[in-house]
């Protein structure tokens, strides 16, 4: 299976094709695939759906994609990397917005516009990109960054606003918002504290980790843990921190104390993916 590489921080293609000129491919980067118009069929990780016009695409670094036209299809392809998102303000931590991304996308084969009204708004910044990219004027170059970083921040919008891998039709509003709470102060310890968590949401601290359990299949604490451990993995191949950096930042003691809890929850160490011996 081919693996494509991305050599700048952010790429744009506006496609239309009638047959696919690629098969099963990974990537080392994020890529956007929106319908602009045409039919096919989508696989995502060994899986299939059909597409249509007004759909949008998250493939991510882990994920291996194709399409398979139908009907003459013109596609839109946003490419882009943790170097762009780290270097572009996108009006939050932009290296906590790649992780937010990785971690909570549930790598389905399906529209990742999940939030009605978004679908309507995306066509016509895509539409502008097309227009600024075919007519040369002031500033095009800038407004395409933005417009490139508004889309980015519509796909983290739908991620959070729709968390499939524990949340459904029937999950109280209160559960979704203590998961949200826990992704947003991951880095501070203090504030994940089961009684600041129960005090926050008006549940009993002896009810918290039973009502948390009973809406997301997951202790609270093992839940933290699970979210905290995959940051870390990510931060450390996405990212040139060090260390002790990393330990310091999500508030433990030191190195030792991170190399012990991720070993815990992983099996191997942080050495171990710097080394390529990860799960191996």
């Amino acid at each position: 299976m081919n693996k494509e590489m991305l050599h700048s921080a952010y790429e744009i293609n506006f496609v239309e094709a009638d047959v696919c000129s690629k098969f099963e491919h990974g990537h080392n980067f994020f890529e956007l695939a929106y319908i602009r118009s045409g039919t096919g069929k989508h696989f995502l990780n060994q899986s299939e759906c059909i597409y249509h016009a007004g759909q949008l695409f998250l493939i991510t670094p882990e994920d291996t994609h194709h399409f398979a036209i139908e009907s003459r299809t013109a596609f839109f392809f946003l490419r882009f990397n943790n170097i762009y998102l780290k270097k572009n303000n996108l009006g939050s931590d932009s290296l906590q917005l790649l992780e937010y991304i990785l971690q909570n996308t549930n790598h389905l084969n399906d529209c990742i516009l999940q939030n009605i009204a978004d679908r309507t708004f995306v066509g016509p910044v895509i539409d502008t990109i097309y227009q600024e990219q075919n007519v040369k004027d002031l500033y095009n170059e800038d407004l395409i960054q933005q417009l490139v970083n508004t889309l980015i921040i519509i796909v983290a919008r739908n991620i959070a606003k729709f968390l499939p891998s524990y949340i459904s039709e029937t999950t109280e509003e209160k559960a979704v918002s203590i998961l949200q709470y826990i992704q947003q102060n991951i880095y501070e310890p203090e504030k994940l504290r089961a009684e600041n968590i129960s005090d926050l949401f008006t549940v009993s601290t002896a009810y918290i980790g039973r009502y948390f359990k009973k809406h997301t299949n997951d202790t609270l604490q093992g839940y933290i843990s699970k979210y905290k451990v995959n940051l870390i993995e990510h931060r450390i191949k996405f990212s040139d921190k060090r260390m002790n950096e990393i330990a310091d930042e999500f508030g433990f003691t030191d190195v030792s104390h991170l190399n012990k809890f991720f070993r815990k929850q992983k099996g191997y160490s942080p050495k171990d993916i710097k080394n390529g011996l990860a799960g191996t």
